[in-house]
């Protein structure tokens, strides 16, 4: 595990692999159309569709990474879980990183995209890597500054999953969940230039105030859309009792989730999702706090190459 977190720190790009579980590998493979050659992206491209085909009762997915096109794959960061032994493909994700704008200043969002686990596997505990390990790979990378992401869904054990895994999530049945000027501006931006990400097409509607997406499978993500009843329920009760309330699955509408990755999600993510035999996730929780109370501060204040909150970078000061 050391020598894991030593290349995610080193490397430009992540295509790295550990053992997540007895029997399971996970790779973790940023940008993999720019950094894999045609046989190599064919190659993971069909792992993918074989863990799909397996997930799926019938139909297919043409969006996104299941189109193999190199410019959509340029922007995805896929988390592929397989079987040691023989090397097939159970799970996966496949983020997308979007670049947005937030107060003036470029801002990445990491889109959660697609999950899918082959039905032999569910319920084995592969949720804590999906869900949560390559943002907290990013996080780390990215010097411990908050990371936004977002994630579009209308299963409520995914919404809950989300508001149980990051930070000032909206929108939430969660108390204290309130919709700020920085959730809409990036909602509006995600609508206006990014539905491709997710397979929304044109002519879905967006309900701004409740950031819900409506008559959503209409952009390529057509054979994902699932009744109430077939969606997978959140042992939670409130949070299937948001999507009930807030969704019309008839018609076919998502939620649009946005969230921070920050210390305290990493904290609770560690501690509350990463198995409790897992030794690394207990040290690397103890590392978190230890950065939290003495030496983050101390750390963002030296950095004068980069922003961080009202402070500027120097040579942004320096010019004229």
């Amino acid at each position: 595990m050391l020598g894991f977190w030593l290349k995610a720190l080193t490397r430009p790009t992540l295509d790295l692999t550990l053992t997540t579980a007895p029997g399971q590998q996970t790779r973790i493979i940023e940008r993999p159309g720019l950094v894999l050659d045609d046989a190599e992206l064919a190659a993971l491209v069909e792992q993918l569709r074989t863990v799909a085909g397996r997930t799926l009762a019938q139909g297919a997915l043409t969006y996104g990474v299941f189109s193999g096109e190199r410019e959509r794959l340029s922007q995805s960061i896929i988390t592929l879980i397989s079987e040691t032994a023989t090397g097939r493909p159970i799970a996966f994700n496949a983020l997308a990183q979007m670049p947005l704008t937030l107060a003036g200043e470029p801002e990445q969002v990491t889109h959660l995209g697609l999950v899918m686990v082959d039905p032999e596997v569910r319920g084995r505990g592969l949720s804590w890597v999906l869900y949560g390990l390559t943002v907290l790979v990013l996080f780390v990378r990215g010097g411990l500054r908050p990371r936004w992401i977002s994630n579009v869904t209308q299963v409520p054990s995914v919404v809950g999953m989300v508001c149980e895994t990051f930070s000032e999530v909206y929108p939430s049945p969660d108390p204290g969940s309130r919709q700020s000027f920085a959730h809409l501006s990036l909602a509006r931006q995600i609508m206006r230039d990014h539905r491709h990400v997710f397979g929304v097409g044109p002519e879905a509607g967006f309900d701004e105030s409740h950031s819900i997406i409506t008559d959503a499978y209409t952009g390529g993500s057509d054979d994902l859309k699932k009744s109430f009843e077939q969606a997978t329920h959140h042992r939670e009760e409130r949070y299937n009792a948001f999507c009930r309330e807030k969704l019309d699955y008839g018609r076919g509408d998502d939620v649009l989730q946005l969230g921070r990755m920050d210390l305290a999600a990493a904290r609770s993510y560690l501690l509350g999702q990463v198995p409790r035999s897992s030794l690394p996730g207990l040290l690397g929780a103890s590392a978190f706090l230890l950065v939290q109370r003495l030496l983050l501060p101390l750390g963002h204040w030296l950095d004068d190459s980069r922003r961080f909150g009202t402070l500027r970078p120097r040579m942004a000061r320096t010019k004229p």
